[in-house]
């Protein structure tokens, strides 16, 4: 069978978040799609089979990390979507059963993909005892995410400051489901984008996301808020770095960015 690697929220080889993406007849065993997973060893590897005709969905759609499967993940959607366009598999939007529902992709015209995700409930905590040495800098406030994204998100002082962290990942892994999300002003929107962020998920087995889908679901509400827009860009500010566009409509949150295919071969177990 194929397997193919897209580097997804970006426009370059070798930039945004790197996942696996493997078309399938039907899903088979869990301990074959988490060796896969591991073996892949990207953030996350998507595993996708058509459903029949009439349904919801047009394609069921489960992501791995080499750790564990997780509820909800935006680049290797993004991913999935695009290869399904340039191999032909699918035109038009395409419709995603999922562990987080129905999520949708939609092709555009500049080869961009939107995802139609549900927008993270965003619950303001107390900043919880050790935060701020494990991450090594003081946030300034702390928001929790809900079920499905599962992550604490932090507003840093400056991008500086989230562009410079070198955190305990084993330590940040005590004080939320997936991990932490820290986030800053841009500090200069003219070139680009409005916010920055650094995900780091120790609990998934990823110590750095280089790029992150579903924690702009929650970066999209919490920056509308504070910059007066529905409309942003933010940009996730790992060493591979990718921008996310996004778009606050109420209980859902589109995401929009490009994708590469960089490897293409075949897996042969």
């Amino acid at each position: 069978m194929r397997i193919r690697i897209v580097d997804a929220f970006t426009d370059r080889p070798f930039a945004g978040n790197p996942a696996g993406v493997l078309l399938l007849d039907a899903f088979p065993g869990d301990d074959w799609l988490q060796k896969v997973a591991l073996e892949v060893n990207h953030a996350e590897t998507a595993f996708a089979h058509r459903l029949p005709e009439g349904g919801e969905a047009d394609w069921a759609l489960r992501w791995f990390t080499p750790a564990t499967e997780v509820a909800m993940c935006g680049h290797a959607t993004l991913a999935t979507a695009h290869v399904l366009r340039t191999t032909g598999a699918h035109e038009g939007p395409v419709r995603f059963a999922t562990r987080s529902g129905v999520l949708i992709a939609s092709p555009a015209g500049d080869g961009a993909i939107t995802l139609d995700f549900p927008t993270a409930p965003l619950t303001a905590v107390d900043v919880p005892d050790g935060v701020a040495g494990a991450l090594g800098a003081e946030p300034r406030t702390a928001y929790d995410t809900g079920v499905n994204v599962g992550d604490l998100i932090v507003e840093l002082a400056d991008e500086k400051t989230v562009r410079g962290l070198a955190p305990d990942h084993k330590a940040l892994a005590a004080y939320s489901a997936r991990g932490i999300i820290a986030t800053a002003r841009a500090e200069d929107p003219s070139r680009g984008y409005d916010f920055v962020s650094r995900c780091f998920f120790p609990n998934v087995g990823i110590d750095e996301d280089p790029v992150t889908g579903s924690a702009h679901t929650a970066l999209a509400p919490y920056w509308s808020e504070r910059l007066g827009r529905t409309d942003l860009t933010g940009l996730q500010a790992s060493a591979r770095s990718g921008l996310v566009r996004t778009e606050l409509r109420g209980d859902r949150t589109l995401l929009t960015g490009h994708a590469v295919t960089v490897i293409e071969g075949d897996l042969l177990v």
